[in-house]
Order: C-alpha cells, then sequence, then structure tokens
C-alpha cells in the first residue's frame, strides 16, 4: 500500500529486501542493519543532510534508529534533531519504527547526571522524551555499568521506566558477562522485558568474546547489537592508502585519532581487504556480515555520513556465509 504524505513518501517496497532478526528469544524483530546517530546528527551536520540519511535508511527497512542522552555535539542534540526529523516526516510511520535512548554517561552537572541511580536514569528519560517529541521510546538502555550503585537499584529504576509506559522493551549496554547475568535475574524476577545489549564489537575488538557477554547473551537468550562494527572505519577501504582529507581522522578526531593508524594496523586492513576482495565484497560488507554470520548478533549498528554508505552497509547482507578457512584467516590477521 503506497503510504503518501504531502512531505515524505516512504518506498513502497521497503521491507522486501532487509533481514529482519529476532533480539534472542524475544518477539521484538530488528533489522540487521540499523542507523546510530552517534555521530552526524548533531550541531555540525546540516538539516538537509540528515533528511537524506534518515530518507534512505527507511526507504530500505532500516527501522531501527538508536540515540543516547548525550550524542551530539552537544549533548542532547541528537536527539533534538532526531524528534525534528519524526515530528515533520514520520508521524504517520511511528508504529513501524524502533527509536532507542540510553543513559549512563555524563549529561548535565552536578552528583545526579551520571552513572545509575533511580533519580539519573528516570529525570534523563524524561528530559530524552522531551527532545525526541514522544510519549515512549521503545529500547531504554542503561549506557554503562555503575559499580557504585547498587545493580537492584539501577534495574529497579528500569523496572519503574517499562511499568510508567515510557520504555516498550530495555536494554544493557557495556556490560560484561557476568554483570549481565546478574542484571538478568534481577529483571526476570521484576517482570521487566530485557531484550538485547549493545556493545562494541568488530573484527579487531572481541571484548564480548573475552568477558563472556557473547557466550552469556547466547545462552540466556537475550539479543545483541553491535555499535563501532567498522572499527570506527578502519574496516573500509578509506584508509588502504592513508589518511583521506575528508575522513574521520582528519575532520573530528575524538574518538578515532591518527595514531590509530599504525603500520602493523595498516597490513592487518590491507590483509582483510584481500579476503573481502576474494568473496566479492567490499572490506565494510565483510565486516558487518562477520558479525552476523553465526546468528548470535541481532543487529549492526552502522552510523553514516553519506546515504550511500547506508546502501553499502545493506549491501553485506547478500552474503553472511563463511568458510571455516575464510574465518580462520580473518582471525589469524586480525588478532596478532
Amino acid at each position: 500500500m503506497l503510504e503518501a504524505t504531502t512531505i515524505y513518501t516512504p518506498a513502497e517496497d521497503r521491507y522486501d529486501h532487509m533481514t529482519y532478526n529476532r533480539c534472542g528469544a524475544s518477539g521484538l524483530k530488528l533489522p540487521a542493519v540499523s542507523l546510530g546517530f552517534w555521530h552526524n546528527f548533531g550541531d555540525l551536520t546540516p538539516f538537509e543532510h540528515m533528511k537524506q540519511l534518515v530518507f534512505t535508511a527507511f526507504d530500505n527497512g532500516i527501522t531501527h534508529f538508536d540515540l543516547a542522552n548525550n550524542y551530539g555535539p552537544e549533548p542532547g542534540q541528537a536527539e533534538r534533531n532526531c524528534g525534528l526529523l519524526l515530528n515533520k516526516y514520520f508521524k504517520a510511520h511511528r508504529d513501524e519504527l524502533i527509536v532507542s535512548t540510553k543513559a549512563g554517561y555524563e549529561m548535565w552537572t552536578g552528583p545526579y547526571g551520571d552513572h545509575g541511580s533511580r533519580k539519573y536514569l528516570i529525570a534523563s528519560l524524561d528530559q530524552s522524551l522531551t527532545r525526541l517529541g514522544l510519549d515512549y521510546v521503545d529500547i531504554f538502555y542503561h549506557h554503562r555499568p555503575d559499580p557504585d550503585t547498587p545493580l537492584e537499584e539501577t534495574m529497579g529504576a528500569l523496572a519503574q521506566i517499562v511499568n510508567s509506559g515510557k520504555a516498550l522493551y530495555v536494554g544493557l549496554s557495556n556490560y560484561d558477562g557476568p554483570t549481565m547475568e546478574k542484571a538478568a535475574k534481577i529483571l526476570d524476577e521484576l517482570h521487566v522485558p530485557f531484550v538485547i545489549n549493545q556493545n562494541r564489537y568488530n573484527i579487531f575488538d572481541r571484548t564480548i568474546e573475552k568477558n563472556g557477554l557473547k557466550d552469556t547473551a547466547k545462552r540466556l537468550g537475550k539479543g545483541i547489537i553491535t555499535f563501532s562494527p567498522l572499527a570506527q572505519g578502519l574496516l573500509t577501504n578509506r584508509y588502504l592508502d592513508g589518511v583521506p582529507a575528508d575522513s574521520r581522522i582528519a575532520l573530528d578526531p575524538r574518538f578515532l585519532k591518527d595514531s590509530a593508524l599504525t603500520p602493523e594496523r595498516l597490513q592487518q586492513i590491507r590483509e582483510l581487504n584481500d579476503i573481502a576482495i576474494a568473496r566479492g565484497q567490499t572490506l565494510a560488507e565483510m565486516s558487518l556480515a562477520w558479525l552476523l554470520h553465526d546468528g548470535v548478533v541481532t543487529s549492526v549498528l552502522a552510523g553514516a555520513s553519506k546515504p550511500q554508505q547506508i546502501l553499502d552497509n545493506i549491501g553485506a547482507l547478500k552474503n553472511t556465509t563463511f568458510s571455516a578457512e575464510e574465518l580462520a584467516k580473518i582471525d589469524e590477521i586480525s588478532q596478532r
């Protein structure tokens, strides 16, 4: 059915080519590729450009927009811009979207604007909903573990948030396996739908394989959505010949510094690129496909500075099967 509006008419075939995976054992499905608002939705990006990014994503079946209270720059600005986009273009499609946000890092000054207290989490979500112009988010995450706040208090705040109708599901971000399992037990006792973990994971960064998160999520039937799936752009063809003038390292080194591109790392990237070429994929496509190959990861959370990058990311779904030899070679190269 063609669902026209005077401002934006989504592609009629938007659900025909995207893969949707369940969050663990839950009933909630996410697109295999989701759109992250960590970069490119703050003060530095023209609104018209943001519009083209979200239109391209939704037109191609990406129904999940992921945010956090502090995404910007400035903190809160990504939520404000997302709220403007939702209000102007997506009012008729709110029930087709999964919008998530988080709290856990510093958002405002003083003792109540950080970490994992009930005070902070509930106040932060109220602020986020105002910026987004929404009555509820689909998923609300605690953004990082807080060893100074009892886990029962933090999980109790998530329970209150769901019970108040301000979030449909909850997630945990940056937890390790043992802490996540303790949290899951509390949430289960409180009858809170904890469905997903959000963690950094890519061919280079195997932390969740080492700290028990990946295995525990699989065992408990929880989903995983991975951020930095392309290692902030290192796992693309952007840096095969050095640092381009328009690259993230050159333009916005807050999260990726030129010191990350050592001669050893560059050699790894080039060798991984050779495997990708042999598979008929770009390095970015292979890197995303690798994350999805074993069925444990629900979705890869990829940002984009250009609409074409979103289409390229979706291209990874054409082949997520790897031979044992390919997997072994990727491990040998990336972990040496």
